[in-house]
């Protein structure tokens, strides 16, 4: 048995979950999001707790410890939210915000162009140098922010690039001149 899917998922007060049959619905103020989990996952809601049980170890193992964590993800998205913040730097780096599209100037030749997705809520703060990524689901706001780094990563030596705030890029030394 997973020794993460053997805990209980507690639900903070304001948020409650569903199970029906093999999909849990889980709201709370911030908004409502479901899963619907793997056969032979069982999932039961009983003193203020989310229990996740597997019919086998041996055959869906994998998936215990797994749907117990989405689960609390989940728990924790409509109570509190997910918050990733990328800071830009480098001469001209900058996103400006136009709708739902985020337009990064990367010293390409065009600006590179990310659709934020629905669920998703994007600010750029610090004259387009640092944007943040708000939501409910973890999952979209880290792939959110996985693909705008994607567009230019830190580079080790200027350090010029998107990052996380909070990152450390690992410097490397220029060229030696004898």
């Amino acid at each position: 048995m997973s020794r993460i899917g053997k805990e209980p998922v507690k639900l903070t007060e304001g948020v409650t979950a569903t199970v029906e049959g093999q999909k849990v619905t889980v709201k709370g103020k911030l908004g409502e999001l479901s899963y619907t989990m793997h056969e032979g996952i069982s999932a039961k809601v009983e003193d203020g707790a989310v229990r996740v049980s597997c019919d086998d170890d041996d055959a869906h193992g994998n998936f215990h410890g797994l749907a117990r964590a989405l689960i609390n993800n989940m728990a924790i998205g409509v109570s509190k939210g997910y918050t990733k913040q990328l800071s830009i730097e480098g001469t001209g780096f900058k996103a400006v915000l136009k709708g739902q599209e985020l337009a990064l100037s990367l010293g390409f030749a065009s600006p590179k162009i990310f659709v934020v997705p629905e669920g998703v809520k994007c600010t750029v703060e610090n004259d387009g140098l640092q944007v943040t990524l708000t939501g409910i689901d973890k999952c979209l706001v880290g792939e959110s922010a996985a693909r705008i780094r994607s567009f230019y990563p830190a580079e080790p030596y200027k350090g010029k690039g998107i990052k996380y705030v909070g990152e450390h890029i690992r410097r490397k030394q220029g060229k030696k001149v004898a």
